[in-house]
């Protein structure tokens, strides 16, 4: 007999295997060792009250042979021969997960990469968080993985529209990821964990004929009757292929300037600025599982629930018709430098996989839109970028250079008090003591001090000078849309250029970039097909 459960647990029953299946033969009703094995569907945490719960719904067998769960199966082909091939430019999560659609499907993907391999990359990070000097090419957002993989390995999405969520769920796990991240309610696989995940799909798609190339950086496309009929790169090679995938992420500028340039249509487009904000995680803790008594200091030890993870939350407020919200938050995580060149300021967050810093870092940022710049209107289609620019720039110079970000207590920046000394950071390249009302746009700073004291009455805690403010949290999306046809997913002028992912507009993380990269790949391979 098989049966679906929904248990409420306490962190102890759930997290403990002889606990958990005494507790699933109480609510089946059934005899302990009758059951003979169980799968999780889906787990999540309930902190909303005095007591945190853990949510779980399984399928339990009993007196029955368990199943195992079944893992997904992909049927990749040998495309060294196929008479076709799409090139993709970027091997972020778009273009990895285009090229296996692509092989699936018997066309050939070559996949050319500005940045290195992944373990390459780290040489660079080290470089650029140790000494504040950026590889525009080897960065936290440019190389193999693209900006995900050194920046959380977040895997939740809010929209299914994209694509299937639990096949990009299932390939991850093909490729080495954990089964957890089937059933959590919001899996991470930890940056330190998806570099070898990545390196694997690499390997997949070599092993079925695909072709990398790294430090391959696009610099010119050759159109003929509107279409691209050959990439030209950095080094001098000139590559056709049947179409194109521009997969290029959300900080890749200069191929938004190279398409301006060549006439090719693209667009503004609105995006989100902000400062990252970083807290002790046991007091984010101590807020979100309910875990402070009245008059424990800031300095007392963690209180935080055993077997339970380090807290996060999600916070959104409205501010003269805008959004002010939390983005990507990062639970015992860290501070990141992901700016993309010399001379400008941008920074990110992640978590390794137990997250198990002392620091709760997330981003909080306001909407952007053209008419809220219309100082950059001259730039047309490029004015959100050269205003996200002209921003980080800013933050660099006061800042006072080596990647060292401009930084303010939180209490500091509402009272717009220069703060006189700043908590210990996670940001390796160091902060400094600015007013950010200098760094960023008046109605930027507007939006986040009246974000923030709202954010204090939702959180009791969270409105505190222990926590520091960082500029620029600036790269949350593409500041650029490249229009595509609703249906056949091309360009509407370039009939066999397909725009997909967060640098195409389409996309805003790991996994809506990967269904993207999925669909695009999809209606291509069907065109070529016909």
């Amino acid at each position: 007999m098989q049966q679906i459960l929904h248990l409420k647990l306490l962190p102890a029953e759930a997290m403990d295997e002889q606990l958990l299946r005494l507790q699933i033969a109480r609510a089946s009703g059934q005899q302990i060792d009758q059951l003979t094995g169980f799968q999780i569907l889906k787990r999540s945490i309930d902190a909303r009250g005095r007591q945190a719960w853990i949510m779980v719904s399984l399928l339990a067998f009993f007196n029955e042979p368990f199943l195992h769960r079944e893992t997904a199966t992909f049927h990749f082909r040998d495309v060294s021969r196929a008479p076709r091939r799409v090139i993709i430019i970027g091997a972020g999560p778009a273009g990895l997960f285009a090229a296996l659609k692509l092989i699936e499907a018997g066309i050939q993907p070559l996949l050319l990469e500005r940045g290195k391999d992944v373990r390459a990359r780290r040489r660079d990070l080290a470089l650029l968080n140790k000494e504040g000097i950026v590889q525009p090419d080897s960065n936290y957002c440019f190389g193999e993985g693209g900006a995900g993989t050194y920046s959380d390995g977040k895997l939740y999405t809010r929209s299914n529209k994209r694509g299937d969520v639990n096949r990009i769920l299932g390939l991850l796990v093909h490729f080495g990821a954990r089964e957890n991240i089937l059933y959590d309610a919001h899996p991470h696989i930890g940056t330190n964990k998806l570099p070898q995940i990545i390196t694997a799909m690499r390997q997949g798609i070599l092993d079925c004929g695909g072709i990398f190339q790294f430090e391959k950086k696009v610099t010119d496309l050759r159109l003929e009757n509107d279409r691209i009929a050959e990439v030209m790169t950095a080094d001098g090679d000139r590559i056709a292929a049947d179409a194109v995938i521009l997969a290029t992420g959300h900080s890749a500028r200069d191929i938004f300037e190279l398409l301006h340039r060549k006439g090719i249509l693209i667009e503004s487009k609105p995006f989100a600025l902000g400062v990252r904000i970083e807290h002790p995680q046991t007091l984010i803790d101590r807020i979100q599982y309910h875990c402070m008594p009245a008059g424990m200091s800031m300095g007392s030890p963690p209180l935080r629930p055993a077997l339970l993870p380090p807290a996060s939350y999600s916070l959104v407020e409205q501010f003269r018709g805008k959004g002010v919200f939390s983005f990507c938050m990062c639970p015992g995580g860290i501070i990141a430098p992901a700016a993309t060149n010399p001379g400008e300021i941008v920074v990110n967050g992640w978590s390794p996989s137990k997250r198990d810093n002392p620091f709760a870092n997330s981003g909080i940022v306001i909407s952007v839109e053209n008419k809220d710049i219309p100082d950059f209107s001259g730039y047309g289609p490029l004015a959100a970028m050269k205003f996200q620019e002209s921003v980080e720039q800013r933050a660099y110079q006061l800042g006072g250079g080596r990647m060292v970000a401009p930084a303010q207590r939180m209490d500091d920046f509402v009272s717009h008090r220069i703060s006189s000394s700043l908590p210990h950071c996670s940001y390796l390249p160091g902060i400094r003591s600015v007013s950010l009302h200098d760094v960023l746009p008046v109605f930027v700073s507007e939006g986040l001090c009246h974000a923030f004291k709202a954010f204090g009455k939702k959180m009791k805690g969270y409105f505190t000078n222990e926590a520091v403010l960082v500029a620029t949290e600036s790269r949350t999306s593409s500041p650029v849309r490249i229009p595509r046809d609703a249906a056949g997913l091309q360009h509407p002028h370039i009939t066999n250029l397909y725009p997909c992912g967060e640098g195409a507009g389409y996309a805003g993380g790991i996994m809506s970039a990967a269904m993207d990269g999925e669909r695009v790949a999809e209606v291509l391979a069907r065109k070529l097909a016909s």
